[in-house]
């Protein structure tokens, strides 16, 4: 049977499987594994494996195979490509907005946790003329470690030098002497620092 299937073009197969032939379906998943297996490699999920990416790129020919319009213009190889990339990139938003989330709430960046009711966000703590607050930092820190392990690239070289010396407790002059650069260039650094971290935990 199998050898009768593979002089079918791949439309035909598809649409076996869509009036119930489980052997064309199994043939075409078959068919697109090495799909799958080259799209994982170019993706990682958040706190999965390479296996798993291979996972949701096999659903990805599954919904492919199911939802494929043969009125439509791409033929049923550019669009299981389309699918396998979306179920992928679905996968690691779902898992990203749930790490950030879990972020978010169990750090309280954003929210007043200042037990001198100054009212001021942690985030707005991180003050680029004295050196940070501590608590802000030591909290940031957190965020910051958790996004680099999981291989975003949050600061620029130079960022990462005063960071480190951010968390040393220095100030941006003692930083702007150890690394032989201008308070003001260290200020706007601190301040581009600031905004990042933000904008990552927005």
């Amino acid at each position: 049977m199998e050898n009768n299937l593979n002089i079918l073009r791949d439309e035909q197969l598809v649409a076996m499987a869509q009036e119930g032939s489980q052997t064309a379906e199994e043939y075409v998943i078959r068919k697109y594994k090495g799909l799958a297996l080259a799209k994982a490699q170019n993706y990682y999920i958040m706190g999965g494996d390479r296996e798993d990416v291979i996972q949701e790129g096999m659903i990805g020919i599954f919904k492919a195979i199911h939802s494929f319009d043969p009125e439509g213009e791409a033929s049923f190889r550019t669009f299981v490509e389309l699918c396998v990339t979306r179920q992928i990139i679905k996968a690691i938003d779902g898992a990203n907005r749930q790490k950030h989330q879990i972020l978010n709430n169990s750090l309280s960046l954003n929210d007043d946790d200042s037990e001198d009711g100054s009212g001021e966000p942690l985030i707005n703590r991180l003050q680029a003329g004295e050196s940070a607050d501590p608590e802000a930092l030591a909290l940031i820190n957190e965020v910051v470690e958790s996004l680099v392990a999981d291989g975003v690239k949050v600061f620029s070289p130079m960022e990462n030098q005063i960071w480190s010396r951010l968390l040393l407790g220095k100030n941006y002059r003692e930083i702007a002497k150890d690394l032989g650069r201008t308070p003001k260039s260290v200020d706007n650094a601190i301040q581009r620092i600031r905004k990042k971290v933000y904008g990552l935990l927005k």
